[in-house]
């Protein structure tokens, strides 16, 4: 039987790599923020929230970064006003970063969100399949989509639908790719970032591996320095 959805994988290797000069992009805004002091913000609604847990808060992953979480995890994302009444408890701060995953990049939540960062000056990156965003209509009475309010762009390159294997018998595809494809793209992002700042001579914060000996007591000195920031909306 062959590996279908390895082959696909393959193919859209080729593909991000295109997504280079971007991504150095966005590990360039990343870098600035975290030397000014601010920290990695991401959300995602939805399963595009398992991308933002993939940058904050991991193993080998910056320290000073946070996943986003809304309290009805993404279950009024299409209601207009549900955005910008969460950005009243969102502790978002005009020298952090954000990343918003969304492959549709068209619902009123993560509209709103992007446009409370934007006015207090956090610079956006989105992570989104930027062709299928182009030939959608938003749901915000802004007439606005993701990636026309985002100051960096990763292309995913995912398929409308995002599935991409067909199987005799079944009237939908299966496999989605924009879960690889866009982890591929912000973890090399961060690589960048961090490249940066060593050049720069600044050391960020990384976190060690609470697995192996000495990395509890590791995360614990520098989480202390962030507490502030990390634990709450």
């Amino acid at each position: 039987m062959a590996l279908e959805f390895f082959s696909k994988i393959e193919e859209l290797i080729p593909v991000l790599k295109q997504e280079e000069s971007n991504m150095r992009k966005a590990g360039h805004v990343v870098a600035q923020s975290i030397m000014s002091g601010g920290i990695l913000q991401a959300f995602g609604s939805g399963h595009s929230a398992s991308v933002a847990i993939e940058i904050c808060g991991r193993a080998g992953g910056l320290i000073p970064s946070k996943q986003v979480k809304e309290l009805s995890g993404g279950h009024y994302e299409r209601i207009e006003g549900v955005g910008t009444i969460f950005a009243e408890m969102w502790d978002i701060r005009k020298n952090d970063c954000l990343f918003i995953i969304s492959n549709s990049g068209r619902n009123p939540l993560i509209i709103e969100m992007a446009m409370v960062a934007r006015s207090i000056g956090v610079p956006v990156i989105a992570v989104t399949a930027l062709e299928i965003e182009k030939h959608s209509t938003s749901r915000h009475s802004s007439g606005k989509m993701l990636w026309q309010l985002a100051d960096v762009i990763l292309d995913n390159h995912s398929v409308e639908g995002d599935a991409t294997i067909e199987l005799p018998g079944l009237p939908t595809k299966i496999a989605g790719t924009s879960s690889i494809s866009s982890d591929i793209l912000v973890d090399q992002s961060i690589v960048f970032a961090i490249r940066e700042m060593l050049e720069a001579g600044y050391v960020p914060p990384v976190f060690m591996s609470a697995n192996v000996d000495g990395g509890p007591e590791f995360n614990k000195e520098y989480t202390a320095k962030y507490a502030d920031r990390l634990y709450h909306v």
